[in-house]
């Protein structure tokens, strides 16, 4: 695009934690902590010295379904770029020594997670929708299951990882496409694919988890079952979502927090998997409240699926969401990491304009057509952390929208 200073690199690979057996759960954030230890002729403070000395900056991280490292750059920094990932993800040194400091370090982040409530209440969702599957273990992994990696069984994963006919190299901004090609051809052109393992099919179990701590608040996250990244229906359940709880003018929102003062925060998200989904909604509330803001939930949520948005609920969620992808649009690290997801999930980036019509054209049938189908299991999944009296908010809100 002419006239951009700045440049945005993006690697991303199809795997991540559900390509993990159970007693190598967590090695796939282990690895990507890993390759930033050194990595080709770099030593760990090498790697990022050499980006920032550009004036860049360097990232990673690993989700679910996919795990990526992306430089953001000034203009004319794209072969260093794309010489540094390339060493990352094909070429880490994986020193006996750094595994095991970085096996410290993990075990940190992970007594971190389990210390920030907002952050563990999530984990114990997950676990309880997804329970005995990889979607239901932490990214993070366990103590355990990390201590057998080491250099070899690393290196073997690495492999089996980080394959190039399962990466996409994405590239946003100050680029030109010619020398773009060269230099990919260069760096990620001559790497050996591995065989990918085939994915067990997710499938949401549901169910209600509880800890109880002596905090404040509660933290409250209640879950249906939602929809594959894939649906032709994923419009929509934006748009159901964006109603339900996205934002200050969503009903979650006035109905909890401006009506009744149930929650100091609540919201509705949603998660898109390979072939399978969620429809969560996250609250924080006083714990004496927590049943009564449950049945609020849960009433919302029927309602919407039940009636259907008001014209004025769909006009509203639309702009939003067409907001959120053109101002997207304006930064090349968000269009980098949108079309390289897109290419592993679709086999090719999708525009906005494309995308922006799709959203269009959705009715407000349409939105309470994936309402029915995400109240059709007649599953929910539910985790409450916080005080005693907060324990059965989960219970109450399947109760209430399952009657």
């Amino acid at each position: 695009m002419p006239g951009l200073k700045t440049l945005a690199v993006v690697v991303t690979v199809k795997g991540g934690a559900r390509w993990e057996a159970e007693d190598r759960s967590g090695w796939s954030h282990l690895l990507e902590h890993l390759v930033f230890k050194g990595a080709g002729d770099m030593a760990a403070r090498e790697i990022v010295e050499r980006i920032e000395a550009e004036g860049g900056n360097i990232n990673a991280s690993t989700g679910y379904e996919r795990t990526s490292f992306e430089v953001r750059a000034l203009d004319g920094s794209l072969p260093l770029a794309m010489q540094v990932l390339s060493d990352l993800v094909f070429r880490p040194t994986l020193d006996p020594a750094e595994i095991e400091r970085e096996k410290d370090v993990v075990a940190q982040e992970i007594a971190e997670a389990f210390d920030t409530p907002d952050d563990h209440v999530f984990e114990m969702v997950q676990t309880r929708a997804f329970a005995g599957q990889p979607l239901g273990r932490p990214i993070l992994g366990s103590i355990a299951s990390l201590k057998p990696a080491d250099k070899a069984s690393v290196e073997a994963w690495r492999a089996r990882l980080y394959s190039p006919d399962r990466m996409v190299v994405a590239v946003s901004g100050a680029v030109e496409e010619g020398a773009l090609l060269a230099l990919a051809e260069r760096w990620f052109g001559a790497a050996v694919a591995t065989p990918a393992d085939t994915l067990a099919p997710a499938v949401f179990v549901g169910g209600h988890a509880r800890l109880t701590r002596k905090i404040e608040q509660a933290n409250l996250v209640f879950q249906l079952p939602g929809l594959a990244a894939t649906d032709p229906a994923l419009s929509a359940k934006r748009l159901f979502t964006e109603i339900l709880g996205g934002g200050m003018a969503s009903r979650l929102f006035q109905s909890a927090r401006e009506t009744r003062g149930l929650a100091y925060a609540i919201d509705a998200y949603q998660e898109p998997y390979q072939d399978a989904g969620v429809l969560g909604v996250y609250a924080g509330a006083a714990a004496e409240r927590a049943r009564e803001l449950a049945e609020v939930c849960a009433h919302e949520v029927r309602g919407l699926a039940e009636t259907g948005p008001t014209p004025a609920e769909l006009s509203r969620a639309k702009a939003v969401l067409k907001a959120g992808l053109w101002m997207s649009d304006e930064n090349p690290m968000s269009r980098a990491g949108r079309n390289a997801a897109q290419t592993l999930i679709f086999g090719a980036p999708r525009s906005s304009p494309a995308l922006t019509e799709e959203l269009e054209g959705q009715t407000i049938e349409d939105v309470r057509a994936v309402g029915a189908r995400l109240l059709a299991s007649g599953q929910t999944a539910s985790a409450v952390l916080g005080p005693k009296a907060a324990a059965a908010a989960g219970e109450t809100f399947a109760t209430i929208l399952f009657p």
